[in-house]
């Protein structure tokens, strides 16, 4: 059983992510086959659950379902499943956007290579299923199948999302708006970081007698406000803390918010610049270039006006998190989802 003990305030988060996280880790490594061939799959299987994480979508998935009055060991399986699908996602994600570290370890593709790496998120993807089928005996048939239903359209958003930011790499565009930038988060980042952890934790909690819809706005907001930081530790955090290159989403042409916002402030000659250098194989984007785009975005105000942005979403999640949490009863899970929106900002 998972204990639910109190914590100071300044610890909270922390403690809830690792009492929850603990959980969903040590059910995770039981759901990974221990057979051959070992070498080139099943051993592999492990290795980014085993670099560790803060487990912030799991935990935030078992913290909601005892929110609204349920035990979070109903939603562990839930919340492995959700971690299954999340290291499946950062092995494929790293093979896209051909980055170089993964919490402070070389990426998967960089030590095994491409296709093996693609076979092992491929499976770790399929191996989410196992979990859900599993809920059946603890939530019952027709919860289960929701669940199942739930993470169906978590994965279909997040497809999207990422079509979206690929397309973008692709094709280079100059014009891609802030607003497209959200919309690519909200399909891309929220929906399997806070939008689906939250409705699937709320409909085990109240055993499906609630409108999932509700968690729509609030998990936009904190999931954006929690992008736009990981966009920003990516230019100003500290490496050794962060566990990527510093300077990565530059390298990859990322279309963040800041370098959204240094296409729309540049000078022509700045744009057709950017563009440029944006146009060439990432291996060919040298690291002057990239420290003048860094320079750049730092002359135009892109860095500290994104900080703002995301203040102001996190903001905006807190009063949001009033009006879908409000009414229920105090308990030490609902004071770490109401701590979420402050911890987001000043995470490292």
């Amino acid at each position: 059983m998972i204990a639910t003990g109190c914590a100071t305030d300044g610890a909270l988060v922390p403690s809830v992510l690792k009492e929850y996280g603990d959980a969903a880790r040590r059910m995770l490594f039981e759901y990974l086959p221990s057979s051959e061939p070992r070498r080139y799959l099943y051993d592999l299987l492990a290795d980014y659950p085993r670099r560790g994480g803060r487990a912030f979508r799991p935990s935030l998935c078992m913290a909601t379902t005892r929110a609204f009055g349920g035990s979070p060991d109903m939603a562990l399986r839930t919340a492995v499943s959700i971690e299954l699908v999340h290291n499946a996602m950062l092995i494929h994600d790293d093979i896209e956007d051909e980055s170089d570290e993964r919490r402070g370890r070389p990426t998967m593709h960089k030590e095994h290579g491409v296709p093996i790496s693609i076979n092992v998120g491929d499976m770790l993807s399929m191996l989410a299923m196992r979990p859900l089928l599993d809920n059946q005996h603890l939530l019952g048939g027709s919860l289960a199948l929701r669940i199942v239903e739930e993470t169906e359209r978590m994965a279909r958003e997040s497809a999207e999302g990422q079509a979206m930011e690929l397309g973008w790499r692709r094709d280079n565009p100059q014009d891609v708006t802030e607003h497209d930038y959200l919309e690519m988060v909200l399909k891309k980042t929220c929906w399997l970081a806070t939008i689906h952890p939250s409705r699937a934790g709320a409909l085990i909690g109240t055993r499906g007698a609630i409108d999932p819809d509700r968690f729509l706005r609030f998990g936009f907001l904190i999931g954006a406000a929690f992008q736009i930081q990981d966009d920003l530790l990516n230019l100003v955090g500290d490496a050794r803390s962060y566990g990527k290159e510093l300077g990565g989403d530059i390298r990859e042409g990322k279309r963040t918010l800041m370098l959204i916002q240094l296409f729309q402030r540049a000078t022509p000659e700045e744009r057709r610049r950017l563009h440029r250098f944006l146009g060439r194989p990432r291996t060919r984007r040298t690291d002057a270039e990239v420290a003048w785009v860094r320079a750049r975005m730092d002359h135009y105000g892109c860095i500290d006006d994104a900080r703002q942005v995301a203040h102001g979403l996190a903001g905006a999640a807190t009063h949001e998190f009033a009006r879908v949490y409000g009414a229920l009863p105090d308990s030490r899970d609902k004071a770490f989802i109401e701590a979420l929106p402050r911890w987001v900002l000043t995470r490292s």
